[in-house]
């Protein structure tokens, strides 16, 4: 059976390759989920996309991944930095999730070198471009990672 992974994308994440290209460089949502997407099918793993602005739907949306989605991959974009209901979200959903960042947050403001979702994630991948997102499925997919025991 193949295994089930959800990649969300958070707030502004739809305007990329449109906006700030000289820090998220010029693939847009839809160039970086074709990548992943043709990754999942060379990994024989199914894939499905969410992107939303609103806090509250991703929320909602990580709680329904509870039980039917073996990994997340999460760029929370802003939210990182302040969404304690997304770091409890992760955490009740009892998914293995990876935090993502196309930049590397450590080399920008202060304020986005904390992140109050990494503790409840099983790893952090930034600052390697869309390819983090690639890394990250390969991650989730390692037959001896036990994600549980870290």
């Amino acid at each position: 059976m193949a295994k089930h992974v959800a990649v969300i994308h958070g707030p502004n994440l739809n305007m990329l390759g449109l906006r700030e290209i000289g820090i998220y460089g010029g693939k847009s949502m839809a160039d970086i989920n074709a990548e992943v997407e043709k990754e999942a099918e060379r990994l024989n793993v199914e894939v499905e996309f969410f992107q939303s602005n609103t806090e509250g739907e991703l929320v909602t949306y990580i709680q329904q991944c509870r039980g039917r989605i073996d990994g997340i991959i999460l760029n929370a974009g802003a939210y990182t930095h302040y969404s304690i209901a997304l770091r409890d979200a992760i955490s009740s959903a009892q998914v293995p999730t990876v935090e993502v960042h196309i930049s590397n947050i450590f080399k920008r403001e202060p304020f986005r070198h904390i992140s109050m979702i990494a503790p409840v994630c099983i790893g952090q991948i930034c600052g390697l471009g869309a390819h983090g997102y690639i890394l990250a499925l390969r991650a989730l997919m390692e037959e001896r990672f036990d994600p549980w025991l870290i």
